[in-house]
């Protein structure tokens, strides 16, 4: 695990005193997402030492203000119904046009008159470019078509619903036919709403976590990475994250003594995080996280470049809400390592020390244990 600079944090221990509410957004209540969500609402009400109310309902406020813990990035219309203005009023994001909260907003349009979405920002692509995979987004097949034939020049290239996550939607291509095959099986109504994210794609892949969050008046930022597993339908699953966590922000990120590789991917995230807030109007977020990818382009050089964004509670969110846990008890802390893991199957084996968030059959993925712990504590010299 990387060291850090042991220095003190710039932001105190605070919490929102609002009682916490669990605001589900769609699907099934009984699914382990929502369950997830509301059993790390009910953490973060512990930890800021505030009331659990459940579920969001809309006279349950009696008057006061909430804080709100969403399963999704919420719209600027329901944002603004429910009161929320800024971070530190709720877990997750805010974004003003639903493409906004995919991965579409990571790459540029393939020419000045491909078709685009309203709102689309082209000044937020041009100022992530560096700091993003070479790609292209697209909104028609005709786009779509034109972006693959650049990209494929330079070898395999991988194929994304914009709004699917935990690598579902995806596909690799290797020619111009398997780019034919896989354009005729995606519905042409998602085009003109969703898009279509075409990228190159990468071999030998590390993929980095990188985030800042905020709970009250308490900030912490971390860099890790993701492992996967066996799902028990045997296919390959978000198994889980280990996370290198430090009192502060990217600024205090950056100050630690992080490898070479995790350093860089951290930078990258930082790069993509100021350019949202600089060119994404109505965005509001105490959660940013960035999911960055490090491996061989098709001609076996090194390429490391940000995904996508996390604007919303995510599959690290046990891990980050350990760490919260962990500096509030020890002032002394400077740095955590903490971990998050997901088991499929019914021979999870649970630490002593962790924390269980969900553990249950699911409808739809069925049995799934997810849980949390610290690994390493790291204190001031």
């Amino acid at each position: 695990m990387p060291q850090v600079s042991l220095t003190k944090d710039r932001a105190d221990d605070g919490a929102t005193a609002r009682p916490v509410v669990f605001l589900p957004t769609g699907g099934s209540s009984s699914d382990h997402r929502a369950l997830t969500t509301k059993e790390l609402a009910r953490r973060i009400a512990r930890l800021t030492g505030s009331e659990f109310l459940g579920a969001h309902s809309e006279h349950m406020a009696g008057g006061r203000p909430l804080y709100f813990v969403p399963d999704s990035t919420l719209d600027a219309v329901l944002a603004e119904h429910l009161g929320i203005v800024g971070p530190r009023d709720l877990f997750g994001g805010v974004v003003r046009f639903p493409f906004m909260a995919t991965k579409a907003i990571s790459h540029a349009l393939v020419s000045p008159d491909a078709a685009r979405v309203e709102g689309w920002q082209p000044a937020f692509t041009d100022a992530v470019r560096e700091a993003t995979l070479l790609g292209f987004t697209a909104f028609s097949r005709t786009d779509a078509l034109a972006a693959a034939a650049l990209l494929l020049e330079r070898g395999r290239v991988r194929l994304k619903a914009p709004a699917a996550d935990g690598g579902v939607g995806q596909s690799v291509v290797a020619d111009q036919r398997e780019f034919d095959e896989a354009l005729a099986a995606t519905d042409e109504a998602d085009f003109g709403v969703h898009g279509l994210v075409i990228e190159e794609d990468l071999a030998d892949v590390t993929t980095f976590s990188v985030g800042e969050i905020r709970i009250g008046d308490a900030l912490i930022a971390y860099c890790g990475t993701q492992r996967t597993t066996l799902a028990n339908d045997h296919s390959i699953a978000y198994g889980g994250s280990r996370l290198f966590v430090v009192r502060g922000g990217f600024a205090e990120l950056a100050g630690a003594r992080l490898a070479p590789l995790a350093l860089q991917a951290a930078s990258l995230a930082h790069l993509y995080d100021a350019a949202a807030n600089a060119h994404l109007p109505g965005l509001i977020a105490s959660r940013r996280n960035y999911d960055v990818a490090a491996g061989k382009d098709g001609r076996g050089m090194l390429r490391v470049g940000v995904l996508e964004q996390s604007w919303r509670l995510g599959g690290a969110s046990g891990a980050e809400i350990a760490a919260f846990e962990a500096f509030k008890a020890d002032p002394r802390l400077v740095a955590v390592e903490a971990a998050c893991v997901e088991v499929y199957g019914h021979r999870a084996q649970v630490p002593d020390d962790a924390v269980v968030y969900y553990q249950g059959d699911d409808p739809a993925v069925g049995r799934l244990t997810k849980y949390a712990l610290i690994e390493a504590r790291h204190h001031a010299l």
